[in-house]
């Protein structure tokens, strides 16, 4: 099933491919990628900095040939030095103009999907980034974009303009943040959004519990017991843990980190379950109190 994220034109299925935890640019990766578009998943997110574009390279390099059947989103901002010991933020015009040009040649296609901002501060010359994503879409060198980032007062920011089409936030049972106001500030502008770290570091999934945001110990561990617990019978930890995002309206698809053909049956078969039924949904949120952002407000 494809849904349209928010007003871009773009349809994309409910689980995204996160290619970050793809390392190397192997032939089982892209084995991996390729089986993931043949079993329904067509939206790939990554990003020029992962292994300094290494990954955008995998990317095109498994979708060469089906090119017009997937949808790839790759995000900017964030400038490598020449020697490689780091990186910088850079959401200047002209660097984005330049670095679109780099990830087309990664990605050996002629445009991009969905190109994000990836990451953003309070002083970004936000203006001008827009300007830069607005004449690359001219050019029909990108089709959308967007912001992927979780301080409000940037999101708040890009919202207010008219071309964004989407946004990707952190959102999950044990970071209920977004729910403060950026996932309704989507919602009501038709703003697609992208959520990552639905399952929280795996700890939904039944790692050894530790803190989490501002959680301690005890509640990541009750948070986990909980989904478990709603997860017995014909649901599974993972499937649970993304329909949890899902029941907010605001959101299209989950980008999940995959890199081993276990996960990825794992991410398919949360397809195949049903949505959280009220009492489940109410009985994961009474876990604990949900927090709020404390910083860039």
């Amino acid at each position: 099933m494809l849904l349209p994220l928010g007003r871009s034109g773009l349809q994309v299925s409910r689980i995204a491919f996160g290619c970050m935890s793809l390392k190397g640019n192997t032939e089982d990766n892209i084995a991996l990628l390729q089986e993931a578009f043949e079993k329904g998943i067509n939206l790939f997110d990554t990003a020029d900095l992962y292994e300094q574009g290494a990954n955008e390279e995998l990317v095109g390099k498994a979708f060469r040939e089906k090119r017009g059947e997937v949808v790839i989103a790759t995000k900017v901002g964030n400038q490598w030095r020449p020697d490689g010991s780091g990186w910088d933020w850079n959401p200047k015009k002209a660097y984005i103009l330049e670095a679109a040009e780099a990830s087309l040649r990664r990605l050996q296609t002629d445009y991009i999907d969905l190109y994000q901002l990836h990451g953003g501060t309070i002083d970004d010359p936000t203006d001008e980034t827009i300007e830069a994503f607005e004449l690359l879409k001219q050019q029909g060198k990108i089709r959308a974009y967007g912001i992927s980032s979780i301080r409000p007062n940037v999101v708040r920011r890009w919202v207010g303009h008219v071309g964004i089409d989407s946004l990707m936030v952190q959102y999950s049972l044990l970071d209920r943040r977004p729910e403060e106001d950026i996932l309704d500030l989507a919602y009501s502008g038709n703003i697609g959004v992208l959520v990552r770290g639905a399952l929280a570091q795996g700890l939904l999934l039944g790692k050894p519990p530790k803190p989490y945001l501002e959680y301690g110990e005890l509640v990541v561990d009750r948070a986990a017991q909980e989904m478990a617990a709603v997860g017995t019978g014909s649901r599974t930890l993972t499937g649970t843990a993304l329909q949890f995002v899902f029941k907010h309206p605001a959101v299209t698809s989950a980008v999940v980190g995959i890199r081993t053909p276990q996960q990825l049956q794992e991410a398919l078969a949360a397809l195949e379950e049903p949505p959280l039924d009220q009492e489940s949904y109410s009985r994961l949120r009474g876990v604990a109190p949900g927090l709020t952002y404390q910083q860039h407000r």
